[in-house]
């Protein structure tokens, strides 16, 4: 689509939006109501890292299986592109700003906002999960007692983990207790919640342990040194991603072994963008498209379809409940800005399927700590057919947070440790730029020309008109979502408590001298001097 197309279509999109989805084609009849539902979501895993998407150094079977027999999505996002608040939207329902303290990382989840899980298993549904489901923070109902965000936890099963930086968690096993536990007649939903490819990595355990060689690798991104160190990182994140798609894989084989398979909608996604700079815990691209495939055998009609539409994580939490047969307004939950899938699935179209799935919106607030106040670095950004607009509203601020407390939004590793010395030695350095640099009020990219969002368009007079068409469009559907930094109230989310005590303030304490543990970064990534 053509800039010029973009502003045409710009004026009618929230209209568009809002239309009611479009009938099935064929009879309706013909789908079976009340599948069981197996959620899996890996902790950090970039989009395009899948066989199914045509990368050749990272070999996922069990979700190109899922992809071969049901949906491949190209253009799903998150929200928001850190742990807990992008669990929290697929939760949910809602874009982070709807979330009260919930948009932040590390919150005490507000009490008023139920969970589909916790929806499904007070309608009789048998509800499981295993390792993270929904964290990390503090979640209480009204009475202070925890909540079961995610599911009942299975987790007593163990096995020896493949390389260090791996959980000993056997996920597969622990969904299998999960299974044997489930009453004979209930429907049931379980949450494989993998601790991977979360950091830390052993590093050199792709090679050394999964045979990878650096040169299977077939692109680096821009925004990073292309050496044999960020290579043999990306190896190490592949081995985790592998480690994960091996435990689906033996779900897969269970569900199968069981009769189960069958009318089970199996999701395989990830909370967010791979562990490195620039991605996770940022707004581009790489930050919050995620892989996503679905299978449904009974329910979905033409598999094999690889489906073009822009949609949002937060889709999954009303697709759930529409196929569990609950109207959302007696769930209990708040209402919910994701739209169901369930057309897509009903439809015999691959590519584009639904017109008015043209877009998405993500942002964040606060991350982790480690700037002064523990402020966050709010953003607000929109991705509309090939093209990123983003806003960035405390430009003066650091991205990844303040230097001298060790860039604490960006997790340590081999890739963030060789940019940072990169600049020690050279404070021109592009790379640190890009990742760790300030940033201007405003970006705009051309993804198809520029997937990795180095070239700002923002500036540039030719793309003045559908710069502003964009904005125009972000700002107004963000209040029509009630966002309050839309109301110029963002100390709603700058003035919620972290809810790691110890970490608080983590700035002020760093700055008195006293010792405050960050186990997410490496000691080496603390600057010494000043960077300006």
């Amino acid at each position: 689509m053509t800039f010029r197309q973009v502003l045409r279509a710009a004026a009618w999109l929230t209209a568009a939006a809002a239309l009611p989805a479009r009938a099935a084609d064929g009879p309706d009849a013909a789908v079976p109501k009340r599948p069981n539902i197996l959620l899996a979501i890996a902790d950090d895993w970039g989009y395009g890292h899948a066989g199914a998407y045509g990368c050749p150094w990272v070999k996922t079977p069990a979700f190109d299986r899922i992809a071969k027999d049901g949906l491949l999505f190209t253009r799903a996002y998150t929200p928001n592109a850190k742990c807990a608040p992008s669990r929290a939207c697929i939760l949910t329902g809602r874009n982070s700003w709807q979330l009260g303290a919930a948009c932040n990382h590390v919150p005490y989840f507000p009490p008023e906002y139920k969970t589909w899980a916790e929806a499904l298993a007070e309608n009789g549904w048998h509800a499981g999960m295993t390792c993270k489901g929904w964290a990390p923070g503090v979640a209480k109902d009204a009475a202070g007692k925890p909540r079961r965000m995610a599911g009942t936890p299975f987790d007593q099963r163990t096995a020896p983990p493949p390389a260090s930086g791996i959980s000993n968690n056997d996920y597969a096993a622990n969904f299998d207790a999960f299974l044997d536990a489930a009453p004979q007649d209930a429907p049931w939903c379980f949450w494989y919640g993998a601790a991977e490819p979360h950091r830390g990595y052993e590093y050199g355990s792709g090679a050394a342990k999964g045979g990878k060689r650096i040169s299977d690798i077939d692109r680096v991104p821009g925004y990073w040194p292309d050496n044999e160190v960020v290579r043999n990182d990306l190896l190490d994140y592949a081995l985790e991603v592998e480690h994960v798609d091996r435990h689906l894989g033996r779900m897969l084989a269970s569900l199968e072994r069981r009769g189960l398979l069958d009318n089970t909608l199996v999701v395989a996604t990830s909370d967010h963008g791979m562990p490195f700079p620039r991605c996770k815990g940022q707004a581009y691209d790489g930050s919050n498209r995620v892989p996503l495939a679905m299978m449904w055998r009974r329910g979905i009609r033409s598999p094999g379809r690889t489906i073009d539409d822009y949609v949002s994580l937060i889709d999954l939490a009303p697709t759930f409940l529409e196929l569990a047969g609950l109207a959302w307004e007696q769930t209990g939950l708040a209402p919910a800005t994701g739209r169901s899938l369930v057309e897509i699935f009903r439809s015999d179209r691959g590519g584009r399927v639904v017109a008015a799935r043209d877009h998405v919106l993500i942002g964040k607030e606060r991350h982790d700590v480690g700037r002064p106040n523990d402020w966050g670095y709010p953003i607000r950004a929109l991705v509309r057919e090939g093209l990123i607009y983003v806003r960035n509203y405390e430009p003066s601020r650091w991205p990844a947070g303040n230097p001298e407390t060790g860039y604490l939004n960006c997790d340590g590793g081999a890739t963030k440790t060789e940019i940072l010395n990169a600049r020690r030695k050279d404070p021109n350095d592009r790379h640190w730029a890009l990742c760790f640099g300030r940033r201007p009020a405003e970006e705009l990219y051309d993804l198809t020309t520029d997937p990795d969002c180095l070239t700002n368009l923002a500036g540039s007079a030719s793309h003045e008109e559908i710069r502003k068409a964009l904005e125009r469009q972000m700002t107004d559907e963000l209040k029509a979502q009630g966002d309050p930094r839309m109301e110029g109230r963002g100390d709603v989310f700058e003035k919620q408590p972290y809810a790691n005590e110890g970490q608080r303030g983590f700035y002020e304490k760093f700055m008195r001298g006293e010792k405050v543990k960050a186990g997410w970064v490496n000691e080496s990534d603390f600057e010494k001097g000043p960077v300006d």
